[in-house]
């Protein structure tokens, strides 16, 4: 069974805690009204995972409720489309929904700690994805010099772009650095409010650096880099999405400093 996730909103700005889905009781069913955007996974799957507000302010972080649904329940529609790096998504509008109160996953309005917990390690999932494609776009960069003539020489023993492949090479080992400091930060006892520090103290290095060696090795590769033929091309399109997925750069600046 394939489970997507909904809980971003329009308007929302990457802050789980900005629901304006509502979930109403009714007897022994709630009704949820709402829209989410860029669910990813929703063409495809069978249940849906709804956040929907059951009390409080909009962006309140109590009063956030999980419900499963089922994604061909009646007032359950679904507007799929293509990510610019090949996935798939869509946005869920739910009219009338009903479900049981058993559709509930935990206490009523008591979701929301649970589901940021939830997108930081998902947050540091996508930053460790990005550490790899970068090393991958670095790599077929530096192999593309040695082969790439221009004026009867290899490109690479130009100094100009053996320094823009040494900034590509240390942006690489900072993401890579700082990401692993994360991941141990998240597993051990610390407090929450550290471990959400240093998610986001990730994410917003890895995507300073995803800017830097995407765009690197594109303009390295020239007209070459975008083509569908190479994959240079693909692992741009990836980075870039993963660079916005869960929140992008200035976004988790803005979280760090918060905190």
């Amino acid at each position: 069974m394939i489970t997507a996730v909904a809980y971003a909103e329009q308007g929302s700005r990457f802050n789980p805690y900005n629901v304006k889905t509502t979930a109403t009781a009714a007897g022994d069913e709630l009704v949820l009204n709402g829209a989410k955007t860029n669910v990813l996974g929703a063409p495809n799957a069978q249940t849906i995972i709804v956040s929907a507000r059951e009390s409080g302010a909009a962006t309140d972080a109590e009063g956030i409720s999980l419900f499963l649904v089922d994604a061909t329940a009646p007032g359950v529609s679904i507007q799929s489309y293509t990510t610019i790096d090949g996935r798939k998504a869509g946005e869920v509008t739910l009219a009338d929904v009903r479900v049981p109160a058993t559709a509930r996953l935990g206490a009523a309005g008591g979701a929301g700690a649970a589901l940021s917990a939830v997108i930081d390690r998902a947050t540091l999932a996508v930053a460790a994805e990005a550490v790899g494609a970068m090393d991958s776009l670095l790599t077929k960069t530096v192999e593309y010099s040695k082969t790439r003539k221009q004026f009867g020489t290899a490109i690479g023993t130009f100094q100009a772009l053996q320094h823009r492949m040494s900034d590509m090479f240390i942006q690489c080992q900072l993401a890579r650095s700082i990401v692993v400091r994360a991941a141990m930060i998240l597993d051990s006892d610390g407090d929450a409010v550290s471990k959400a520090r240093a998610v986001s103290s990730a994410k917003s290095r890895v995507g300073k650096s995803i800017r830097l060696v995407g765009q690197e090795a594109v303009q390295i590769h020239g007209g070459i880099g975008v083509t569908d033929e190479l994959d240079v091309g693909h692992l741009f399109k990836r980075v870039t999405a993963l660079d916005l997925m869960f929140g992008n750069a200035e976004y988790h600046l803005q979280r760090f400093a918060s905190l």
